[in-house]
């Protein structure tokens, strides 16, 4: 079938997951087991050969820094005898003396100088000289003020495994931005994977991050960095601890690393740097890459100023956002009349808004509010969604989605509603602040709001920003702002 094929391509997350979660809860667990853990990675995993000038030895206690491979082998390259090409290429940052864990995508239409090959995409480097030339060339670009930058790990990724491993975990709750329809599968694997916050397994979990034929690199990488992020937060110690056998067997069969991660020592120094960093949440830095006007032009390019910002962004951990503990909420001001005014960077959309909020209150047992403004040029994608969605114990919630576009390729936002009133999403607000007297929560990557949440007595509300982060903070919390009871 088309969609098994297709595990063997696009995402590397499921390794990246079993990589620093798994190992948090081994070191944990109990240091006796890391021989028999190591014994279960080297049964089944591939040794990459790397040389000094390629891959650092990690030195215990001291920050590492982990490149994650995709490669996408299709038949004709087994065929032909080649490698193929790295579909996704992941760096993850471990450093417990930071604010956060970081995560950066590089995107494979990036226009690269690849070491004794010129310049070409740099998914072309894996198809060339595999992981060691693809290692070079990430080191080349990244080593952005003449200082090397160092890379300790280096995993290449069969994906396989990655439907067995979030099913291990207990799947993964996922704020999905919009409907992701393929029906006819062809070049493209099949998904239907509507809207709004729900539960991913396996296979739909699969589906959801190696999507890719209705938007660009640089949202798919978004798209996979904040799945990431949502299972880093949702996963605990105890779940990974009762499955570090199953995991690491897994990460042995489904994986080649370097000669570091097949030997207890350097298991240990990486259990131990990844247990110090469970707490940490994920900073999500986004690789700076220009998208070029003539649609022609398939390559992606990037500014060196950006990237080396991006850079420090990613070996620093920086906090998500600029308040790190919430504020306590203000209290209520005293309502004056005055006339309303809509705030900048929106538009009314008054109509539009209530037609949304009407359908969306069909059979909704809770107070439904929609947004009354947008932002320019956007459109609602569709009809608001309502659907059931269930706790980790089982319960039945109702909940609501409104969704729309904001006019750039792959780019969503939408409001969200549900009588859970304690979904996972929520946990740890970075602050708080007061608008129109209601007290919103909210939720920052870097120093842009991710999302803006609102809380009743029986339900909760949030108003999501897009994969990209492309709506100002302003324009977050005017829409937030906006939301008016429907009926």
């Amino acid at each position: 079938m088309i969609a098994e094929r297709g595990i063997v391509k696009r995402f590397v997350l499921g390794i990246a997951l079993i990589t620093f979660l798994s190992a948090a809860t081994v070191a944990t667990a109990g240091l006796l087991e890391v021989g028999q853990l190591a014994k279960d990675i080297d049964a089944g995993g591939k040794v990459i050969k790397l040389g000094e000038e390629e891959v650092t030895a990690a030195t215990a206690g001291a920050p590492q820094t982990i490149l994650v491979l995709g490669s996408d082998r299709r038949v004709a390259d087994k065929i032909a005898g080649t490698r193929g090409q790295s579909d996704t290429i992941l760096l993850i940052r471990l450093d417990p003396h930071n604010q956060a864990t970081s995560i950066m995508s590089i995107p494979r239409d990036l226009k690269v100088n690849i070491p004794g090959r010129g310049v070409d995409r740099i998914n072309k480097a894996y198809l060339h000289g595999g992981p060691g030339l693809t290692v070079k060339t990430v080191k080349e670009l990244l080593a952005t003020t003449g200082e090397p930058f160092k890379i300790n790990h280096v995993i290449n990724v069969n994906f396989r495994g990655f439907r067995k491993a979030v099913d291990y975990v207990g799947c993964v709750y996922g704020d999905i931005d919009r409907r992701y329809f393929n029906p006819q599968g062809g070049v493209y694997a099949t998904i239907d994977i509507k809207p709004g916050y729900q539960r991913l397994c396996g296979q739909e979990a699969l589906d959801y991050v190696r999507y890719r034929h209705t938007d660009n690199d640089i949202v798919r990488a978004a798209r996979q960095q904040d799945f990431l992020r949502q299972a880093k937060a949702q996963v605990g110690v105890k779940k990974l601890f009762e499955r570090r056998r199953q995991l690491t067997k897994l990460f042995g069969r489904y994986t080649e690393s370097d000669r570091g991660l097949h030997s207890s020592t350097g298991i240990l120094t990486l259990l131990k740097l990844a247990a110090f960093s469970a707490s940490k949440p994920v900073r999500e830095v986004s690789f700076p890459a220009i998208i070029p006007e003539d649609p022609k032009d398939t390559f992606l390019d990037y500014e060196v100023g950006k990237l080396h910002s991006a850079v420090t962004e990613f070996m620093e951990g920086r906090s998500r956002g600029p308040v790190t503990k919430a504020t306590p909420p203000a209290k209520k001001p005293k309502k004056r009349k005055r006339r309303k005014r809509v705030p900048a960077g929106l538009q009314d959309a008054r109509k539009l808004g209530e037609d949304q909020g009407i359908v969306a209150s069909q059979g909704t047992p809770f107070p439904v509010y929609y947004p009354t403004l947008a932002a320019p040029g956007a459109q609602y994608a569709d009809q608001a969604r309502t659907y059931n969605i269930r706790d980790l114990k089982g319960k039945k919630y109702r909940s609501y989605r409104i969704v729309a576009k904001s006019g750039e390729i792959g780019e969503y936002y939408g409001v969200q509603g549900m009588n859970w009133t304690n979904p996972p999403i929520l946990d740890d607000a970075h602050d708080t602040k007061v608008v129109n007297g209601r007290t919103f929560h909210l939720y920052y990557d870097g120093k842009k709001l991710r999302l803006v949440a609102w809380r009743l007595p029986g339900a909760v509300y949030w108003v999501t920003n897009t994969l990209t982060r492309t709506l100002s903070n302003k324009q977050m919390l005017g829409l937030a702002g906006s939301l008016k009871r429907a009926g």
